[in-house]
């Protein structure tokens, strides 16, 4: 019984820390989303293209994300070269 309520109380605090750092935090964190949201679109738009093919995973999506239009560029350059 002492170990249910010890647990819920522990669920309790990380949840409440868990809130306090999404509110604090949660127009940068909104913003980063946006970013990725808008390179892997970027990423589906090249591939489009025919004989370019560049893999969506995490780390092209971030480097098209934050890199933008000259990002993209990057990796259908480096997608031709190899």
């Amino acid at each position: 019984m002492f170990y249910e309520i010890l647990q819920f109380l522990i669920a309790l605090l990380v949840i409440i820390i868990a809130l306090k750092i999404i509110f604090k935090y949660g127009g940068t964190i909104l913003k980063i989303l946006g970013y990725l949201l808008g390179g892997w679109i970027l990423l589906f738009i090249a591939n489009l293209i025919p004989g370019i093919f560049i893999p969506i995973n995490l780390l092209t999506v971030v480097i098209s994300g934050f890199g933008g239009v000259p990002g993209v560029l990057l990796l259908i350059l480096l997608s031709l070269i190899a």
